[in-house]
C-alpha cells in the first residue's frame, strides 16, 4: 500500500526525514539494525517519492508491504499512521490500498443501495435530521421523531451526543422513537428509518446494537473514532444486520486528512453512509474537499460497495437546493437544529425541507464522480 504524508521540513532535510518515517511505521529501529534481507524486502517501508507540498513542507510517498499490516484492522491503521501521528511535523494526507487489503477489510455490507432500500428512497437525493438536544426526555425526543417522520424525512437519527443517560435511557429512547416512526407510517404511509446512536465500550456497544435490532431499528449510528476503528469494523462486518451510519466525532483529533479518514477508511471499515461537515458550515470546510469526500465514498474502489455521502452542518432550508445541485442525487442531506428554530413550526419546516430536496432532484452524481455498481 502507498501512504502520503505532508512533512514540515525543507527539501534538504526531506530524504532523511522520509526514511525515518518509513522505519518508524514498520521496524521502528535504526537502519543499521535491519540486517536480514527479508525484513528489508517484505516488512520495512520504502520511500517512493518526495515533492514540494503546495501548503508548505514536503509531500512524502511511502510504500508498505501488505504483510506488514497482517490484514488486521488495528495493525493496518498502525502502519498507516501509528507512531508518526505522535510527531507534530507529520500529517497523513493520502492513501492507496491494493485489492488484497480491500478484500480483507470488506467495506460496506449494505452500502448506498442498502440504505436507499431501507428508506424506500430510490433515484433521488435523500433527507436526514437528528433528534436533539441532549437533555430532552425519551418522550420529548419521540415527539420530535414523530413530526420529522410525518413530514416525510427519510432518516431520523439520534444526535451523536445521545448515550445511555440517566435523564434519557437508551432503551426508553429507542422504544419511544421506533413507536413514533411506526405511528407516522400508519398516518402517512411513509416509513422513515430511525437510527439510534450506539456508544460505549465493546460489550455495551454490541448489546445496544442487539436491542436496537430486536426493537425494529432499520439502521444505527456509530462514531468510529469514539468506539475505535477495529471495533467499528467488527460491528459493521460481523455484528450488524442493518445499515450503519458513521459520524465524524473525534475525527479531527488526529492529523489525518478528512478525505483519507472519512472518504476512505470509514468506507473501508464498513460504513454504509458517512456523515461529514459540509462547506458553508461552522467547521470551515471548502468545496473542493467536500467533492473529494463524496468522490471517495461513492466512486469505484476495487470491489467495495459505495457508501452514501451525508453532508451536514451549514445546510438550511434556504440553501438545500444548492447543496443538492452540488452533490447530485446520490447523497443524503442532514439538517439538524435549523428545522427546530421555530418550536411551533417544526413539522412545517421539516416538510418544506423534504419538498425542497425532492424537487431539486440533482443529477445522478456530482461532476467528477462515477458511482460504483
Amino acid at each position: 500500500m502507498r501512504v502520503t504524508y505532508r512533512v514540515a521540513v525543507d527539501a534538504a532535510r526531506a530524504p532523511a526525514r522520509a526514511e525515518e518515517i518509513a522505519r518508524e511505521q514498520t521496524v521502528e529501529v535504526p537502519r543499521a539494525v535491519v540486517r536480514e534481507r527479508f525484513i528489508e524486502d517484505e516488512v520495512m517501508g520504502r520511500v517512493e517519492a518526495i515533492e514540494p507540498d503546495p501548503d508548505g513542507g514536503q509531500r512524502v510517498a511511502i510504500s508498505y508491504p501488505v504483510a506488514s499490516t497482517a490484514l488486521d484492522p488495528s495493525q493496518l491503521v498502525n502502519v498507516i499512521f501509528g507512531n508518526s501521528s505522535l510527531h507534530d511535523d507529520v500529517a497523513c494526507v493520502g492513501l492507496e490500498l491494493p485489492d488484497e487489503i480491500l478484500g480483507a477489510m470488506g467495506g460496506p455490507r449494505f452500502g448506498m443501495a442498502g440504505l436507499r432500500k431501507a428508506a424506500g428512497a430510490e433515484g433521488r437525493p435523500m433527507t436526514c435530521t437528528a433528534v436533539k438536544p441532549m437533555g430532552l426526555s425519551p418522550e420529548a425526543l419521540g415527539g420530535l421523531c414523530h413530526r420529522f417522520a410525518r413530514a416525510g424525512i427519510d432518516v431520523v437519527k439520534d444526535d451523536h451526543g445521545l448515550a445511555d443517560h440517566a435523564f434519557c435511557p437508551f432503551e426508553e429512547r429507542v422504544r419511544a422513537c421506533i413507536d413514533a416512526v411506526a405511528r407516522a407510517a400508519d398516518e402517512t404511509g411513509h416509513h422513515a428509518v430511525y437510527a439510534p446512536n450506539l456508544s460505549g465500550a465493546p460489550a455495551s456497544l454490541f448489546s445496544r446494537l442487539d436491542f436496537a435490532e430486536r426493537s425494529g431499528a432499520r439502521a444505527v449510528l456509530v462514531s468510529p473514532m469514539l468506539v475505535g476503528l477495529p471495533v467499528f469494523h467488527e460491528l459493521c462486518r460481523e455484528r450488524a444486520s442493518i445499515p450503519v451510519l458513521a459520524h465524524p466525532a473525534f475525527g479531527g483529533a488526529q492529523r489525518i486528512a478528512h478525505d483519507v479518514l472519512f472518504g476512505r477508511l470509514f468506507r473501508l471499515f464498513g460504513a454504509d453512509a458517512v456523515i461529514y461537515v459540509n462547506f458553508g458550515s461552522r467547521f470551515r470546510i471548502d468545496r473542493d474537499l467536500c467533492r473529494r469526500l463524496a468522490d471517495g465514498l461513492r466512486g469505484p474502489w476495487g470491489g467495495l460497495l459505495p457508501s452514501l455521502p451525508v453532508p451536514a452542518g451549514g445546510i438550511t432550508l434556504e440553501n438545500a437546493a444548492e447543496v443538492v445541485s452540488f452533490y447530485g442525487a446520490d447523497t443524503m442531506l442532514l439538517v439538524g437544529g435549523n428545522l427546530q428554530i421555530d418550536e411551533d413550526a417544526v413539522f412545517e419546516r421539516s416538510r418544506d425541507f423534504v419538498e425542497t430536496v425532492h424537487s431539486s432532484r440533482g443529477e445522478k452524481n456530482a461532476p467528477g464522480t462515477e458511482a460504483a455498481p
